[in-house]
């Protein structure tokens, strides 16, 4: 089974592409690691009631109010495991790039990435078992986490004008002020980076799709790209893998040195390497 990396950065478009993966003709299970994170901030979870511990005391407006619809009308939350994350609130405390709010980021990620890996990991063993071709991993921090390591072939979905980006995340999220929609921006790697990463890939490892126009084009890139995935993995060789575990462990073992290997001839030819982040 071939795992698929899909990234990019915030309003590129890799909401877009992965939901055209998840669609006839492809018809990808995904894994999203976005989704798996609200699920392990869900309130009753260790993740929630630590985040509450670590933020709750300086960020009074970090729980939903309890007028709020999604908070049932009550101080316990509609199931009383108490009220759910007011997000938007939780995003400002983390997301910039001053020292304070990167040390915040830091504690929130080491709270949610543990569970979203286990998460993770149990969603590839179920695709695994049940015979598909390919997983899509649709994981934003794909690059700064290290498990592009993992996946046989990376699509990063980019846009060639930081203007675009802006633009998109303004028309997405009315609610951000251009201040904060900027901090978003430059809380992440710049996607030109994570194009660059991808390419350096090499040929059938990493491909790019620039999303700068309509979604017509966006399709005939990703279905010339996925044609190309797919001829790398003829049925029978997905046959033979899952059949003989074995043998799938000593190709996902190679699969991984082989992109270690990948990694670090690319960190030495650019003198660095992205910032590290764990997932």
């Amino acid at each position: 089974m071939l795992l698929i990396g899909l990234t990019g950065s915030i309003a590129t478009g890799k909401s877009t592409t992965a939901a055209l993966l998840t669609s006839p003709p492809y018809s990808l299970p995904l894994i999203d690691a976005d989704v798996l994170a609200r699920k392990a901030v869900e309130p009753g979870t260790w993740g929630y009631r630590n985040i509450v511990a670590t933020f709750g005391p300086s960020t009074p407006d970090l729980l939903l109010p309890a007028d709020d619809p999604l908070s049932g009308s009550s101080e316990n939350g509609p199931d009383g495991k108490g009220r759910p994350l007011n997000r938007p609130a939780l995003g400002r405390r983390v997301f910039g790039n001053s020292e304070e709010r990167t040390a915040d980021r830091k504690k929130l990620n080491g709270i949610v990435h543990p569970a979203v890996r286990l998460y993770m990991l149990r969603s590839v063993l179920y695709y695994y078992i049940r015979g598909h071709w390919a997983v899509v991993l649709d994981i934003p921090l794909l690059f700064e986490s290290g498990l592009d390591i993992f996946c046989s072939t990376t699509i990063v979905v980019a846009v060639s004008d930081p203007k675009i980006q802006m633009q998109r995340l303004r028309q997405r999220d009315e609610h951000l002020s251009a201040e904060d929609a900027q901090n978003r921006v430059a809380s992440q790697v710049d996607v030109r980076e994570k194009a660059k990463r991808a390419e350096m890939k090499g040929e059938g490892r990493g491909y790019v799709l620039y999303n700068d126009g309509e979604k017509e084009h966006l399709e005939l890139q990703l279905a010339d790209v996925l044609a190309k995935i797919r001829s790398r993995s003829p049925w029978w060789w997905s046959w033979a893998l899952l059949l003989c575990p074995p043998f799938m462990v000593g190709v996902a073992s190679w699969e991984v040195l082989l992109g270690w290997w990948r990694r670090r001839r690319a960190q030495k030819e650019r003198g660095h390497e992205l910032p590290k982040a764990k997932l």
